[in-house]
């Protein structure tokens, strides 16, 4: 049988020991970086400006829509006013198309003024 010639090293990876393939670089908490209290309260600034921002311009694209909407129901009214006036058109025209055609209107006398009555 052979001697071995070389020795193993086994460690428990969980108890802090070091075994191949893993980085052996511990990092200190010392080396953090902290944010000051300026700087945070101008990133909150800023924040809330670019929140600002959107909720305007949201406002603002719900006012467009209005005034759209607006714009439409005035064309819809003009639209269904000028139909009423077509309407009472067609009707004036029918009503003189079926007087001319009419018996009772086509035996009718032309009237003419007589003279003046005292």
């Amino acid at each position: 049988m052979r001697t071995q010639t070389y020795m193993v090293r086994r460690q428990n990876v969980a108890a802090g020991g070091w075994s191949r393939n893993y980085n052996t670089v511990r990092h200190t908490s010392t080396t953090t970086k902290k944010i000051g209290s300026i700087s945070n309260a101008t990133i909150v600034g800023l924040l809330v400006l670019i929140v600002g921002l959107i909720y305007v311009s949201q406002g603002t694209q719900a006012t467009n829509y209005d005034y759209q909407l607006s714009e439409i129901e005035n064309e819809i009214s003009e639209l269904e006013a000028k139909r009423e006036d077509l309407a009472v058109e067609r009707a004036r025209l029918t009503s003189v198309a079926t007087a001319e055609n009419n018996e009772v209107a086509s035996n009718m006398e032309n009237a003419s003024v007589e003279g003046w009555a005292e």
